[in-house]
């Protein structure tokens, strides 16, 4: 027996903030079927004996990382009017979870995951390091041909440079560092802020990072 198409998709914009900064990529998605569920949205179900809601996020965000751009695209066997599936999304929203947007688009257009190519990350970092010394380390880590790095525990090799789009760095006060990042990602790999402050050697005291925005496919700007 065939499923029957969904009949809308829409695309949630949201921000990730406080406790769900720390909960694993998994346990997001469950959490956002079960909102998807208690807002009573007539969701679309996968096939076989175990069905999900049919919901596909544009890139898994990283533990311990907040998030102003995260994207979700939700699945409908009966249309809703945007708006209504935003306020009812939100009543639903825990704490660390705000919905911004939603909007409707085409059932058939690619998935997120196909068309994410680049993220944006501010970073922050609280180190005695002095500005100097990390401009300098910055100049010389985006003039290097290569990077080779070890992903860590899972042994696997990989060169960190093609990775990195463009950084710009701002020490904000004594103490206090700001790194803008733009990273690669999406199935041809993707970078890290964390693995970019492993190859600068740089020492932290505490480092915050978060998503500002994504890239896509079509979309070419300057950091």
């Amino acid at each position: 027996m065939m499923t029957p198409s969904p009949l809308q998709r829409l695309r949630f914009t949201f921000a990730v903030d406080g406790p769900l900064r720390y909960i694993a990529v998994l346990d997001r998605g469950r959490l956002w079927e079960r909102l998807l569920r208690r807002a009573g949205l007539p969701l679309a179900y996968s096939q076989g004996f175990n069905p999900h809601p049919r919901v596909q996020f544009a890139d898994a965000l990283p533990l311990g990382y907040a998030s102003l751009c995260e994207r979700v695209d939700v699945f409908l066997k009966e249309p809703i009017a945007p708006e209504e599936a935003l306020a009812r999304a939100r009543v639903q929203s825990p704490v660390g979870l705000t919905i911004l947007s939603v909007e409707e688009v085409p059932p058939e257009a690619p998935a997120l995951q196909a068309l994410v190519r680049a993220a944006l990350y501010r970073v922050e970092v609280w180190s005695d390091e002095p500005a100097e010394t990390i401009q300098k380390r910055l100049e010389s880590l985006l003039l290097a041909p290569s990077l080779p790095r070890m992903r860590p525990g899972k042994g696997q090799r990989y060169d960190l440079r093609p990775l990195i789009e463009a950084i710009n760095y701002t020490p904000a006060e004594e103490g206090h560092h700001i790194l803008i990042m733009r990273l690669r990602c999406g199935s041809q790999g993707a970078g890290r802020p964390e693995e970019v402050l492993a190859a600068l050697e740089l020492s932290a005291e505490r480092v915050m990072i978060c998503r500002t925005q994504l890239y896509w496919v079509p979309q070419e700007e300057p950091l």
